[in-house]
């Protein structure tokens, strides 16, 4: 089992590992430089893969003693599009993508991880998951459709944050995250001259009606203590500042962590559109695009994973959570399929600016690698045993 010292000893080339995935970002799908240099390190390790080419994952497979449990730890290799401000001497040299979420040092965490395992073999087996497309696209799926975690006992995942200083682990039983769901709102209105409205059906105060009504659905109809949100972050309409325009769309998603709310608030989205067109004489069509479902950690591993979590931060730095994130995660696929735990590391440096996730400014404290690294070795040994 590792101590410390090997923790140490690997964290140079964690870090080196970070930085050159950190510099060539790949988005969703793409990931065909990130996938290379995962495998090239795999190959340095000598511990078997099967790549599902470009679009796919990379699943390696590190044997211990025959007949023992499988358990999975899993990575995401995607990065974000976006231009980093970070002004790191590594940053991207990607134009337009870059690791805003950490998942360069998830790699590496992992990558670490199997370093231990491998010099120090578990009584069982350890899958090494490198998924595609966790930011968009549900690459998730991309692994389970693929057979490889058949026979898999259980799968462990986990996610750096500023929210926790390094030093934590956040470990919690039931919902992590919440579902995700986006919608599209489609306004028909009838187009016409700025000067005579009486002519024209406005399109844009239709829209601004519904972008007004729709946050009642959240403040005024559902129960305060079942956190859910409804965002309208895009609007489009118009062509010129005397012209009314004729249409508009509004995008936005929904997130919530109970099914009944969720269903809810889609058909309280549908009533109020249709409600609001009917008054103005417009036609809206409302159209939801179902997302993530929610991360639900099961209870057994949740607590394996706590005690592997004591067992590296003591019980001081076990973070606890009071509430779901209103983020949503695809790890929570993996979690439809097989138990398994989710958990944060805190990645907050003292005396730094929180900086949030996505952020092009977003950065974390190298030294979550060590943490990371140590806990995802040690929940795969502990889950080993509690299979055994």
């Amino acid at each position: 089992m590792a101590g410390r010292s090997d923790v140490e000893r690997i964290y140079p080339r964690m870090v080196e590992l970070r930085r050159l995935l950190h510099r060539y970002p790949e988005l969703a799908f793409e990931e065909v430089h990130t996938a290379r240099m995962i495998m090239e390190e795999l190959d340095r390790l000598g511990i078997p893969y099967e790549y599902g080419g470009v679009g796919g994952g990379i699943v390696a497979r590190l044997k211990g003693k025959p007949g023992g449990a499988t358990v999975a730890l899993r990575a995401e290799m995607d990065g974000l599009p976006g231009d980093e401000s970070t002004g790191l001497p590594f940053a991207s040299l990607n134009p337009g993508k870059m690791h805003a979420c950490g998942h360069d040092g998830h790699m590496a965490m992992v990558l670490g991880a199997a370093t231990l395992l491998k010099n120090d073999p578990p009584p069982g087996t350890v899958l090494l998951v490198f998924q595609p497309a966790e930011e968009r696209g549900g690459g998730s799926r991309v692994i389970i459709r693929s057979g490889a975690l058949s026979g898999v006992s259980a799968i462990f995942g986990g996610h750096v944050t500023g929210h926790y200083p390094v030093g934590e682990i956040m470990v919690a039983p039931g919902v992590i995250t919440a579902q995700s769901d986006g919608f599209r709102i489609q306004i028909q209105g009838r187009g016409g001259h700025g000067a005579r409205p009486h002519e024209a059906v406005d399109a844009v105060v239709v829209a601004g009606l519904l972008i007004m009504a729709v946050q009642t659905l959240v403040s005024r109809e559902v129960n305060p203590v079942y956190p859910s949100v409804i965002t309208i972050g895009q609007v489009s309409a118009g062509s010129a500042p005397n012209v009314i325009a004729e249409t508009a769309t509004l995008r936005g998603s929904i997130r919530t962590t109970l099914p009944e709310v969720r269903k809810h608030l889609i058909k309280g989205l549908e009533r109020m559109a249709k409600g609001i067109g009917e008054l103005h004489n417009a036609q809206v069509e409302v159209a939801i695009n179902e997302g993530y479902p929610p991360v639900v950690n099961t209870l057994a591993e949740s607590e394996i994973a706590r005690r592997a979590a004591e067992n590296i931060v003591g019980e001081q730095g076990l973070a606890f959570m009071d509430y779901p994130s209103m983020g949503s995660e695809d790890f929570a696929y993996y979690l439809r399929e097989i138990p398994g735990c989710y958990v944060r590391f805190g990645a907050r440096r003292g005396g730094w600016e929180h900086i949030p996730l996505h952020s092009p400014a977003f950065d974390f404290d190298e030294e979550v690698l060590k943490i990371g690294a140590a806990f995802f070795d040690r929940v795969a040994r502990d889950a080993i045993e509690a299979y055994a």
